[in-house]
């Protein structure tokens, strides 16, 4: 079905290819996952066989690739739009109409099909994935996982023989991404169809793979085979090579029939913390139940885009851009958005006017969260609560996004919020620092409430990475983009490139951060936001697009963070990173919290939540491998 003949890719400026000497055929009827580190070209091979390179993205293809015959050279996207379906890893970038419906329908209006097969296509896909209730919505308004969904939903809709697919799970919530990857086994088991897949998040799907490409190596193997060699594997593998398991399990299941001997070793044994012994002890996790605290509700903030609010955001219907605070004056696209003024106007970043902590962005003046302040504050005390948060309550238009929510963090805590997409999580965070007013109830953070407060001093006390880290990110290079973030914090010069070398080493400094991989740009923003070392720092799903080493050199940096005594809240779908991290889950539902405690307590109870070492282990709370490597 796909054939790549010695093709190589090279963008242009870059001093390497970024596809080298790949030759390849992959049969028909068959889901092959791409692994491999961030950066290494998977995103590229994907977009050769759509045609986007080098028809969109320029650059020099050398070679052929080959879909069904039809060289891509010879056939720009718009050729293959009957055979391949893309869905990239912003989908964002995907919409063309304003309704989920509407979305649904398009490329099938575009192939030509009759009504009545595109209306049965239609409703088919929107109970294959769980889109009934979301039909009339507009897509602007749905959380980062909900549109994910869609966008995969349009592209199954006109029945294409290939789909190519860039982190197709990586902004949905457990539940929902078993039920995508189902749909997508039954289309290659019932209708032949040859699926490409991207995915870091390995534990999800490589089970569901009938050959694995490692990249860059070019090396095209069976999920054992590959794995068996593979730098990045799921924690399930990892397990299993410990504890010198063979064949290499490749799920749960497989490894639960290996593990009695290794439970047995275990025995008698209790895991440690989650968090590493530097990491210091867990401090106490309090539940706010006092009495509510007056505290009006701010005037609601300008954020970018019209009519519900940026998208590509795991927010709830009607709130504005997670990680966004507004830029005042005549550049701000808020019409018909904001029902209130915005806050004072403070100078923007590098533009010599303007409001302080805001920058400039690309493309039509994205707002930004930047801090501008010369002087580091020092981390919460752990004698009082960092973030106190009574009985809060946040209504968006009809819908409750948030009800009821009582929640403390204290400093040098670590608290991951998880809950179905849409359960109030970015909604939260919005909260804190004051984007988001409450229709009810209280905030504060280090004694301040946050949309009452004056930005300027707001920022010295909190910190947000947004789920779209090019919200963050307006410079034209990785060096002149971190040489901002130095100054901005105050911080000595090379601070940030440091950060960034260390999240994910061999990123240039010349490298454009429209041109960086979408984890190479998470990494960024992060080091942006981490150099300023904020007492509390907010991260709305830190770790998609990242690979298990880049996410592993994340989680030693916050828990250094957090030994310092500074709070981390983290809304996330990834489980593995809760397990490794947290010392505290809370788990929204409906915009209520239904559990908050100890995260060994919370996610071995929750067949949804839990890691796969605690799926293998259970009942006895091991989280981690690096629990299990430390008891043997």
């Amino acid at each position: 079905m796909i054939r790549f003949a010695h093709v190589s890719v090279t963008y242009d400026g870059a001093s390497a290819p970024s596809l080298s000497g790949l030759d390849l055929t992959v049969p028909e009827g068959e889901l092959v996952l791409l692994v491999g580190p961030s950066g290494v070209g998977k995103s590229t091979l994907l977009n050769a066989v759509s045609g986007l390179v080098p028809h969109f993205t320029g650059g020099t293809l050398r070679g052929r690739v080959t879909v069904d015959g039809r060289d891509t050279r010879d056939h720009p996207p718009r050729e293959l739009a009957d055979l391949v379906g893309t869905v990239g890893q912003d989908p964002r970038a995907h919409f063309v109409t304003d309704t989920v419906e509407d979305e649904l329908a398009y490329g099938m209006e575009s192939l030509g099909l009759a009504p009545a097969v595109m209306r049965r296509r239609v409703e088919e896909t929107l109970d294959l994935l769980g889109l009934a209730e979301l039909r009339d919505r507009p897509i602007a308004t749905l959380s980062g996982g909900q549109q994910q969904r869609v966008a995969i939903g349009s592209v199954l809709t006109p029945h294409p023989k290939v789909l190519v697919l860039d982190e197709p799970t990586s902004a949905l919530d457990p539940s929902a991404a078993e039920d995508v990857l189902a749909v997508l086994q039954r289309l290659v088991h019932d209708l032949g169809t040859t699926v490409l897949m991207a995915e870091h998040r390995l534990e999800r799907v490589v089970q569901y793979a009938d050959r694995v490409l490692l990249l860059p190596d070019g090396v095209l193997g069976t999920p054992a085979d590959i794995m068996a060699v593979s730098p990045v594997h799921p924690p399930v593998v990892a397990l299993g090579r410990l504890a010198g398991w063979t064949p290499l399990p490749l799920s749960v299941r497989d490894a639960r029939r290996a593990a009695g001997p290794l439970r047995e070793r275990l025995a008698g044994r209790e895991p440690g913390a989650a968090a590493s012994p530097d990491q210091g002890p867990r401090p106490e996790a309090r539940a706010s139940n006092a009495g509510r605290a007056e505290n009006p509700a701010p005037p609601a903030l300008e954020a970018r885009g019209s009519g519900g609010g940026a998208p590509g955001t795991d927010r709830e219907p009607g709130a504005p851009a997670a990680g966004l605070l507004p830029r005042p004056g005549p550049r701000s696209s808020n019409a018909g958005r904001a029902e209130n003024p915005a806050p004072p106007a403070l100078e923007a970043r590098g533009s010599g006017g303007g409001a302080p902590g805001f920058g400039k962005g690309r493309g039509g003046g994205l707002p930004l969260f930047r801090r501008r302040t010369r002087t580091r504050p020092a981390p919460g005390t752990p004698d009082a609560p960092l973030v106190h948060i009574d009985r809060l309550a946040v209504r968006r238009g009809r819908v409750e996004a948030l009800r009821q929510v009582s929640l403390q963090v204290t400093a040098g805590e670590t608290v991951a919020l998880m809950g179905r997409n849409g359960a109030g999580k970015s909604t939260l965070l919005g909260t804190l620092v004051g984007m988001i007013a409450p229709t009810s109830g209280a905030v504060r953070v280090a004694g301040l409430t946050p949309g009452a407060t004056d930005p300027r001093t707001l920022i010295r006390q909190v910190g947000l990475v947004p789920q779209e880290p090019r919200d963050l990110l307006y410079a034209d290079t990785v060096a002149a983009e971190c040489a901002a973030a130095d100054a901005d914090a105050g911080a000595a010069p090379g601070s940030c490139r440091a950060l960034v070398s260390e999240l994910l080493p061999g990123v240039a400094d010349d490298t454009h951060p429209r041109d960086l991989s979408e984890g190479q740009r998470l990494a960024l923003a992060l080091s942006v936001v981490l150099t300023a070392r904020p007492p509390l720092l907010l991260l709305d799903e830190p770790t998609r697009g990242l690979d298990y080493a880049a996410k592993a050199r994340l989680v030693a940096r916050l828990r250094a963070l957090a030994a310092e005594g500074h709070a981390i809240v983290l809304a996330t779908h990834d489980v593995e990173l809760a397990a490794e991290l947290a010392h505290r889950v809370v788990i929204l539902a409906g915009g209520e919290v239904v559990a908050d405690g100890p995260t060994a307590e919370v996610v071995v109870s929750s067949p949804a939540f839990s890691p796969q070492v605690a799926k293998v282990l259970a009942p006895r709370p091991w989280l981690t491998v690096e629990q299990v490597e430390a008891a043997l």
